[in-house]
Parts: structure tokens; C-alpha cells; sequence
């Protein structure tokens, strides 16, 4: 589900200041390092980019079934890159990295053409889903903020398959992705 931590026309941090240093240095490396994710680095790119056109070209990839391929591409770019992912040309060549049609997706991000669809992937964020920070995961009725471990998740999904057996009721959502059912 898009979120933006600091949505347009918050300012955004710069990678250089103290505090996404320590943020960085603290939580996020060991974390990385923890889940394999050695090539994850604080971005370079200075002011951190605004992400809204970004989001609104996941609505675009989405559309046309590449929604996993283009978020995995736009992480990539972003967090082992540096690539500025605020900015069209950069977000365009990505795009068509991930197979969706270059001329379109400019087209598209330039005539802002998914800007209301993302406008109500956030409402739904933070106003019904209720996201305040990232992560967050909502297994059943149950919500987690922040990283949490192997054996915590294990445990959530084991009580909340334990709490659907005996209904005849099919899971919520059992057979949709990201990109639809």
C-alpha cells in the first residue's frame, strides 16, 4: 500500500544531517544486514525525493500487471542505487527496465493521469487503515508498527489461522495481490 512518510510540500531530509545518519547507523543497517539486504544504503540523493510521482507510476505499472516488478525496481534504485526516484526521466528509465512502455508511463506521470488514484491509496492509508509508520503489517485484526521478528510474524499467522479454522468463511483477500485477483 503507498505511503510517504513526508507527503509534497513537507520538506524532506537530507541524507548528509545527523539525524538520518543516525537513524541509519542504528536501526536500519543492522536490520538490513540481519535479512540479507547487504547492498541497502542510505541513499545520496540530497534533499531525499518526494515521492509522489514514483507512487503515482505504481499505479501505472499496476494497471498493466507489473506492479510487484516496478516496486522492487524502484527500491532497488533508491536504496542500493541512490537514484533520485523523485524525478521523471530517472523514474521513466526504470519503468522501461521493468518492461512497462517508456512513452506512456512519461505520458502518464507528466499529465499527473494517476494523481487522484494515489491521492486515495493515502487516504485510505492514513485515514481507514490508520498507517502512521513504516512498517506496518496487519494480520486479522492484529497490527504491527516497526520491524518485527521471524517468530513474532510465525506466531501472529499462526493465531490467526487458528482463529479461521471452524468458520466457513474464506479469508480475506485469499486470492488478491497487489496487482488484483
Amino acid at each position: 500500500m503507498p505511503f510517504e512518510l513526508r507527503p509534497y510540500p513537507n520538506e524532506t531530509l537530507r541524507p548528509e544531517g545527523d539525524y538520518l545518519k543516525n537513524a541509519w547507523e542504528q536501526s536500519v543497517y543492522p536490520f538490513a544486514r540481519r535479512f540479507g539486504l547487504e547492498k541497502m544504503t542510505l541513499p545520496a540523493v540530497s534533499p531525499q525525493p518526494h515521492t509522489h510521482l514514483a507512487f503515482e507510476g505504481f499505479q501505472f505499472a499496476k494497471e498493466h500487471g507489473m506492479g510487484n516488478a516496478y516496486n522492487h525496481r524502484m527500491f532497488q534504485a533508491f536504496f542500493e542505487e541512490s537514484q533520485d526516484i523523485g524525478d521523471v526521466d530517472v523514474l521513466t528509465k526504470l519503468a522501461g527496465e521493468v518492461g512497462l512502455d517508456q512513452a506512456a508511463f512519461r505520458n502518464a506521470l507528466e499529465t499527473r493521469h494517476y494523481k487522484e488514484a494515489h491521492q486515495q491509496a493515502l487516504h485510505h492509508a492514513y485515514h481507514e487503515a490508520n498507517i502512521q509508520v513504516v512498517p506496518t503489517i496487519r494480520v486479522g485484526s492484529t497490527v504491527l508498527e516497526g520491524v518485527r521478528g521471524q517468530a513474532v510474524l510465525e506466531g501472529i499467522l499462526d493465531e490467526e489461522l487458528a482463529n479461521q479454522k471452524g468458520t466457513d468463511e474464506p479469508g480475506e483477500g485469499a486470492a488478491c495481490g497487489m496487482d488484483g485477483c
